[in-house]
């Protein structure tokens, strides 16, 4: 199994698609190629990387293969954007040094 960060996952425009339909509530390869722009062995590859990334599950219904979010793994992305928010504020909060007017102008 490769090492991909949810973040790395997510990068790539048609695996944030599938995730948006995914968010909606569970779904098969099916809907979610008809859902995309791409072909249903490419949804397929791009189920294989989120899951890889721990973002999404898998279980079998039937014949069918039936794709949901995994909650667990949106702690990653989670932890990120509070700590670039965390950055964010610190920032704000702290005084803006004016620059300096050249002597004479």
């Amino acid at each position: 199994m490769a090492n991909i960060s949810a973040l790395d996952a997510l990068a790539d425009p048609t695996r944030r698609a599938i995730f948006q339909q995914l968010r909606r509530g569970p779904r098969s390869v099916t809907q979610l190629a008809s859902a995309v722009p791409v072909s249903q062995p490419a949804v397929s590859q791009h189920l294989r990387t989120l899951r890889e990334a721990g973002l999404v599950d898998c279980r079998k219904d039937g014949t069918r293969r039936i794709y949901s979010l995994r909650i667990e793994g949106l702690s990653e992305l989670r932890s990120f954007v509070e700590d670039l928010w965390d950055d964010v504020l610190e920032a704000y909060r702290r005084p803006r040094r004016r620059p300096r007017k050249e002597e004479g102008r």
